[in-house]
């Protein structure tokens, strides 16, 4: 009786994630297909805020992106929290090979809360000059048109916060792994969650928002202490009532090779923040792991012709879904290389999801921290 139960639940599990891949694809082409009125006219001055800390792969490149924009008028300020910081180098190269550009360099150690990341860049707030700020993370590279077209979104006054995609640049088997799961997991998830919900939250690679709206939520002060910093600045201003606009613009990600623990400790430590945010659609997962659900199934079906079908058929989705979403619509090159790799990161990511049910520490930077149900961040001394 309980195995009839089981093979039935797991049968529906895997029909849902069927039916959940086939609507990522649909999903991913409704977003990369969408309409915006021409505002390339639109060029309102812009104050880039990029927080730094260490040297993270490709560091020179990524802030040089920024430096060649093709756009009128920017300002960007690179705030750091020490002067022993080795980023600080690197920018103070950036500002000589860049001296025509507007460039401010702040170092600052006082924090306001627990998100050391946030309050590095509330550290730079006093300089910027610009109504419209981007916050972007020092491993994100753009291209030269990257400011012409975030900041077009902005023309309506009711969007409130424009953020957008990436792909990954990667130097690395592990590193690779790793965004394999960013590009063929989270970017189908995210865009399924759009339309199906709409858009409540940003991601760290842009966020950019006028200054009145961020003075309206409580400045960074707001979300010193939370995780999940980067879908708080989306999430608060959309409470209030603003728009927040996902564009399908995507930039890169620079992330060199890392050590495994490393990677189960940022995998888990974002499994743990989806999980306190948002609870029950974190529950919901189970209903898109297709890989694991079809191996439970065959093995629950003792290897039989409808158990291998099952299986099949749900992998054979599962494959085309990454490989469309990845290849053909993010244009990601490290899908097209590892590919075959999918069902390994799903079956990954089905135990980094089961042990985000376990306990409320997390490592972060070398640090330990309790994550409150609220998903504020708690420094374990």
């Amino acid at each position: 009786m309980i195995y009839d139960i089981l093979r039935g639940l797991f049968f529906l599990f895997c029909c849902t994630s069927i039916i959940y891949s086939l609507y990522a694809i649909y999903a991913a082409y409704e977003f990369f297909n969408q309409k915006f009125p021409d505002k390339s006219d639109f060029t309102p001055e812009v104050t880039i805020i990029k927080p730094l800390c260490g040297l993270d792969y490709n560091l020179y490149n990524n802030l040089a992106s920024f430096c060649l924009q093709d756009y009128p008028s920017y300002q960007i300020i690179f705030t750091l929290a020490s002067c022993d910081d080795p980023a600080l180098t690197i920018v103070q190269q950036i500002q000589k090979d860049f001296a025509h550009l507007d460039l401010s360099l702040v170092v600052c150690a006082k924090t306001i809360g627990t998100n050391l990341k946030i309050s590095n860049m509330a550290n730079a707030i006093h300089l910027a000059k610009h109504n419209i700020l981007v916050f972007s993370d020092s491993d994100i590279k753009v291209k030269s048109d990257y400011l012409k077209q975030i900041v077009q979104p902005l023309f309506d006054q009711q969007v409130a916060v424009v953020t957008c995609p990436y792909n990954s640049l990667i130097d690395g088997k592990i590193a690779s792994f790793e965004a394999l799961g960013i590009a063929t997991g989270f970017n189908p998830k995210i865009l399924v969650a759009r339309k199906l919900e709409g858009v409540s939250w940003a991601f760290g690679s842009t966020i950019a928002i006028r200054k009145s709206v961020l003075e309206e939520i409580g400045g960074l002060k707001a979300i010193s202490n939370y995780l999940s910093d980067d879908f708080h600045l989306g999430n608060l201003p959309y409470k209030l009532g603003y728009q927040v606009t996902l564009i399908p613009y995507v930039v890169e990600h620079a992330s060199a090779d890392v050590k495994i623990n490393e990677l189960f400790a940022r995998q888990l430590r974002w499994s743990k923040g989806v999980r306190v945010e948002r609870f029950w659609g974190y529950v919901g997962l189970i209903f898109t792991q297709g890989t694991i659900n079809s191996i439970l199934f065959l093995c629950l079906t003792n290897f039989s012709t409808n158990g291998c079908l099952v299986l099949l058929s749900t992998w054979l989705v599962r494959l085309s879904m990454a490989y469309i979403v990845g290849v053909i619509l993010f244009q990601d090159k490290l899908v097209n290389k590892y590919l075959i790799w999918v069902f390994l990161r799903d079956i990954f990511d089905f135990f980094i999801w089961i042990m985000g049910f376990m306990g409320d520490t997390i490592v972060w930077k070398d640090k330990k921290f309790k994550l409150n149900k609220n998903g504020k961040l708690s420094l374990i001394e």
